[in-house]
This record gives C-alpha cells, structure tokens and sequence, in this order.
C-alpha cells in the first residue's frame, strides 16, 4: 500500500500539484520504511502466540566460540564477541533460555472416556494456588438435591482474581475428593487443611443470556457498629467484614439484594468483606446490633440548680487547660468578670467571644427532661447504618463551613475555641448568644448577647430554631441557628463549641458542618498537664482537680465517642495547649480548603 501510495505521488510531481515533493519524500523515508515493517512483524505476532526462535541458543553459542577460538587473526570485533558470549551471566541467560523453551507448559489432561455419554453435562477443572491467603469464595448446599454449588465469589479474592470460578458453579470435586454427600462445613474444612495447589472440578453455571450491568461504586459512611461474628443471620462469619461507626465503606458488590460487598478505606487489601444491605436491615429490624441516637426536642421547663454538685472547670495558673463555664450569677462573676473575656481587639470588637454555657448544659444532660413528641423535629432513630458519601472541595466562592467543637467538659474545648479566635478575628467568630434577661450597662444587643424576650425565645424554640438551649436562675440562653447563619453569610468562619447530641440540628447542605472532637490525653498527661489546675462548683469553692474529676472526663470522652463518633471529620488530643491550637488552626484550614468525604445529600440540588 505505501508502495502504491508514493508510485502515485511520483506520478503527480510532474503535474506540478503542491506538496506532492514534500509527500513523495516523507513516504520514502527510511524510517517509516522501518517502521511499517516493524508493525507489520507485530500485527503477525499478534495473530500467532509467542515461541523461542531457537530451542539450542546455548549450543550454538558454544558453536560460535569454536569458529573464533578457530581463526588464526580474529579481527577486534570477533575477539569482542568472544568476549561477550563467554561470560558467564550470558552463558547463564542462554542456559535459562532453552530451558524454557525446550519445556511444554501445557497441563497434561488424561484422555476423555470412549463411552461417554452425549448428554454428559461439560466439566472443568479450575487450578488455584493458595498462598496464605483466603479464596474468596462461598459455598451452599441445595437442599432438596444436596449438591454443593459456589455461591459467592468475594470481589478482589483470589477466585475473583483467577476469573475461574463464578457463582452457580456445581462443585463436583475438592483435590480429588468427591463432596457429594457432604455438608459445606466438611468442604471448608478440606479447604482449610489443604496448601498449596487446590483442584475444583466444577460443572460451569449456565451463562445467562442477558447479563446485569454491575451498579457504579457507592461510598457510604458506617452510622453503626458491625461484627459478623455477632450476627447469626450472615451466611459466611468468616467472609464478613467488621467496621465501626465513622468508617468510610467503598460498596464493590451490590448484586446480592441481601448481603454486599465491601472494603473500608483506606484499603491495603484488596480483597471485600460481607456486610449486610440496606435492604435487609430494614426487613429484618435488626436492631439488636445496630442503633442510632436518639434526637428528640426538649420543651423548655424550669431547671433549678440548687445544691447540685457539678463541678466547674476553669483554668490553672500555669496555663493548663480546663473548660470554663461562665453564667449570670454575681459569684461567678466576682471571681471571673466578663469584661475580661470580651471587649475590643485592635480596634475590632469580638463577637460571641464569651464562656459557653456548659454548666446548663451539663444539667440539662444530668436531669434529662421529657421528650416532646408533639414538637420534636425528629422522633425516631435514623432508618439505615448507612450514609452515603461523595468526595467535596469546597470552591473560592461558597460560604465557610461550619466548624464544630465537641468535647467533655474539662478537656479545653472553650479554651481552645477562644485562642483561636483570639488568633486572627478577621478570620474566625462565633455565634451571639441568645438570653431572655436584661441587658445590663454598656451591653449592646447583637454583641454580647442578642437580648430578647421569653415570648419571642419560646417562640424560636417551638420553631426549632436553637442549636441548644437552657435555663439558669430564670433567664434562658441559647445559640440560635440563625446566629450562626449571621457569621457565615458575613464572610467568617462560624467556631462554635456544643454538645454532640445538637450537631444534628447543623448537620444540612447550608451549613456543611466540620465536627472536631477535643479528646483528652492519657490518664497520666491529664494529671501531669492539670496538677495546679483549679476546681469551681456552683458555690464557688476552689479546690484542685481529683482523681474523679479526670475519671469523668474519660468516661465522657469514651461515651461521646462510642455514640457519636460517626459524626466526627476529625480528632483532635488536647495534649498540649499551643500544640493543640496549632493542629486546630491547620485542621480548620484543610476543612475549609482540602477535599473531604461529606453526606451526598449536602451537594442535591433538590430542596
């Protein structure tokens, strides 16, 4: 065809057609030349399977050296090649050569019986090393025929990765050893007692005509615990998966309505595990090792705090790191003033920079009041142990997300909320409080607290409209969504500490919450960090920390993190104060920045 081609360009150049010289000279060029025969010997090779082109490279080799050794004046050429072939890595190479090609690889199958029947359904027989690794496959018996047939191939597993066997697959044989007649526990136990080279001799499932498109990849977030050898309904405990709430599940198989397939991320394996579907949970209820938290609206009733004993976390001397709890009591504020906690910064005046309420809110968690059904926004535990999940960045041009600051109290979460918006205000803010109680001298509505009434606070609180909300010595303060929305749409980023259980009232597309769990250090750091640290009640008595103290705040700490965790992006040990802060500020500008695996509902465009 090329010779065709440039016969034809010859033909043109004297017709005077331009171009034709620069075509004529690029299809006779030497290397296309070369490279046309080239592709022809690979198109060739590519019809036939590869073969030695000799199957003596060795003897001839030594044929060669013969000829040279033979020539009285060998030129420096031959004398360079004699050189080349008898060295001994060369030697070796040729060696190792007509090994391999004077060996047939070919598996060696015994003849097929003369008699055998024209209705003799087809076997194979499937070869599969294993190497300290499972097969990846499950097996079930029929149990009106008791045949034995695969019932499973696990994506990634060594049967998977072999493309040999396939579910359907009528298992006839085990390394020779019929499994008619046999439960599936004898043939796993023949499996599992055999190494190295496995032989299955299985009759293939029949092909079926029409095959179902595989669903894309699904990523979802574990809202749940799951062990499979707790759960009595799995078909195979040994092929399930165990993953723990907050873990990023990639869903590899959904063919099975029942049972998927799965790995948590990230994954070194590439072998799946079995975790039970959607679909499943919700027939089957199965409740009794799967829950979620439950999130009831509280209607607001007076919450008297005399006499109660809980304690007050406040800061040490020496800068260790403790909660502080600030509220209208005259008390505290001898020992604490607010002025000290708030007020102009370089000519900028911080907004929400003031103690959080953690003193109500812990009441509020020791006196649990009764649920409101009839105004509760949500009266029942979420419906599936699944959230599915897509990869986000947030762009230059949408709002800050939300950043949420959870921890038990005494472990620093106020202390570490204030440093960071003391570290740059242009940057950071948090929510104006609400409060039902007077304004007192010099307090500006919208900067220390949004001042309103108890009509127009029961009123937001029927319509949802707080985060969390308490009472203390009949005034009610609370943190309103709507605060929060303010600082967002300002340009700022929102930092706001608040109880685990309220994260579900932010946790929406508009918001995009960012959860940071403060966790405290080990029992000794704690103690070491907190030894001068300084314990206020609600009758003001200072004392310094005890054991119990630090018992509780672990205690919390393993409570918020076994219930909640599935909310948490990040952990964050309040070891060390600045380090903490540090690891804060870069936490905070990764979530602002760097991409993240957030709920899939958050990036719906529908309403």
């Amino acid at each position: 065809m090329l010779s065709s081609v440039a016969e034809e360009v010859r033909l043109a150049i004297h017709s005077d057609i331009s171009g034709s010289e620069v075509l004529y000279s690029l299809l006779s060029a030497p290397w296309l030349q070369s490279l046309l025969k080239i592709y022809e010997c690979l198109q060739k090779f590519r019809r036939l399977p590869p073969s030695p082109y000799l199957s003596y490279a060795s003897g001839l080799s030594h044929e060669i050296l013969s000829n040279i050794r033979a020539v009285p004046a060998p030129s420096p050429e031959a004398r360079q090649l004699y050189s080349l072939l008898k060295s001994p890595h060369l030697q070796a190479l040729l060696s190792a050569h007509d090994m391999v090609a004077q060996t047939d690889y070919e598996p060696v199958l015994p003849p097929l019986p003369e008699d055998l029947p024209e209705d003799e359904e087809a076997m194979r027989i499937v070869c599969l090393v294993k190497n300290k690794q499972p097969l990846g496959a499950t097996i079930k018996r029929d149990e009106e025929t008791g045949e034995i047939f695969i019932a499973r191939v696990i994506h990634g597993g060594l049967a998977d990765r072999s493309g040999l066997l396939h579910p359907g697959d009528l298992l006839v044989e085990v390394n020779g050893n019929p499994v008619e007649g046999l439960d599936p526990e004898q043939v796993i136990q023949i499996l599992v007692q055999s190494q190295g080279t496995i032989l299955f001799k299985v009759i293939p499932n029949t092909p079926q005509s029409t095959k179902t498109q595989q669903p894309a990849l699904l990523y979802v977030r574990a809202m749940a615990d799951y062990c499979p050898l707790q759960d009595p309904a799995i078909p195979c405990p040994d092929a399930g998966m165990v993953f723990s709430r907050g873990d990023l599940l990639e869903i590899v198989d959904q063919t099975d309505i029942h049972w998927w397939q799965a790995r948590k991320l990230p994954s070194a394996s590439a072998c799946a595990g079995l975790i039970p579907s959607t679909s499943l949970l919700k027939s089957k209820q199965r409740e009794t090792w799967w829950s979620q938290p439950f999130q009831a609206h509280t209607c607001i009733k007076p919450l008297s705090i005399a006499g109660d004993e809980d304690d007050v976390k406040t800061n040490s001397g020496n800068g260790a790191i403790a909660d502080e709890e600030d509220f209208e009591s005259e008390d505290l504020r001898e020992v604490y003033p607010e002025e000290a906690e708030e007020g102009a910064m370089g000519g900028i005046y911080i907004s929400g920079f003031r103690r959080s309420f953690r003193l109500w809110r812990r009441m509020t968690h020791r006196k649990r009041r009764q649920s409101c059904y009839s105004c509760s926004p949500n009266t029942s535990a979420l419906s599936s142990p699944y959230e599915e999940v897509v990869s986000y960045k947030r762009r230059p041009d949408d709002p800050h997300r939300l950043i949420i600051l959870v921890g038990p109290s005494g472990v620093g979460v106020n202390e570490l909320r204030k440093r960071l918006i003391k570290l740059n205000p242009h940057t950071f803010q948090g929510a104006v409080p609400h409060t039902t109680r007077p304004a007192r001298d010099g307090e500006v509505t919208g900067k220390e607290y949004n001042f309103v009434t108890k009509e127009l606070f029961d009123y937001m609180v029927c319509n949802h409209r707080f985060l969390e909300y308490g009472e203390y010595k009949g005034h009610l303060y609370g943190t309103s969504i709507d605060a929060v929305k303010d600082v967002i749409d300002s340009g700022r980023m929102c930092v706001i500490d608040t109880e685990p259980h309220s994260i579900l009232s932010v946790r929406n597309k508009k918001f995009k919450p960012y959860v940071i769990f403060i966790k405290p250090p080990s029992s000794e750091r704690l103690r070491q960090t907190r030894r001068d640290a300084r314990v206020i009640t609600s009758c003001v008595v200072n004392r310094p920390f005890k054991d119990v103290d630090f018992e509780e705040m672990e205690d919390a700490a393993r409570f918020m993190e076994g219930k909640y965790g599935q909310y948490f992006d990040r952990v964050i040990v309040n070891e060390e104060l600045q380090d903490a802060c540090m690891k804060l500020f870069n936490t905070i500008q990764l979530a602002q920045e760097g991409p993240h695996w957030i709920p899939a509902a958050w990036l719906s465009t529908e309403d």
